[in-house]
């Protein structure tokens, strides 16, 4: 068993972290259970997600989390890697750039590893871009992909 690390490090310190991995997180199992919350959430009902035996003669051979709930574990498992100490306040402020190049099978593991790739600082927040790399347990190809800004406010 792997043990996770978390990073502690004050908003004043971050610009120290560019062009780093920071860390990468726990495994976490994805459900069925989680994607049907997640579609009812959201609205999305596609059966390649909801319909495990249709799924099974499906092109994944069974239901697949939807990209954005592979996406929306990015605070749950950033929280494993990183505290950011000094800040009042943390918001996501976007995206840059989000790629999904291999579907979650339900059931299967997934973690994150976190690179900080940039830092901008104003009076009133610093303003970060990490890039978040979701791995699959067991494959070599990344679950997603994705490049956030978030802001840490003073």
């Amino acid at each position: 068993m792997t043990v996770i690390t978390q990073r502690v490090v004050a908003l004043e310190d971050l610009a120290s972290l560019v062009g780093q991995r920071v860390g990468v997180s726990r495994w976490h199992r994805v459900t069925q259970e989680q994607v049907n919350l997640f579609a009812e959430a959201t609205g999305d009902y596609q059966w390649i997600h909801l319909d495990p035996e249709r799924a099974r003669t499906g092109p994944f051979g069974t239901t697949i989390a939807h990209g954005y709930l592979t996406l929306s574990l990015a605070p749950m498992l950033i929280a494993d890697v990183l505290e950011v100490t000094a800040a009042s306040l943390l918001v996501n402020y976007g995206i840059e750039k989000v790629r999904f190049p291999t579907p979650v099978p339900v059931g299967s593991q997934v973690r994150m590893a976190v690179d900080l790739v940039g830092v901008q600082e104003t009076p009133e927040w610093v303003q970060t871009t990490w890039r978040l790399t979701f791995e699959l347990e067991g494959v070599a190809k990344p679950a997603c992909v994705a490049e956030v800004l978030m802001r840490h406010y003073f």
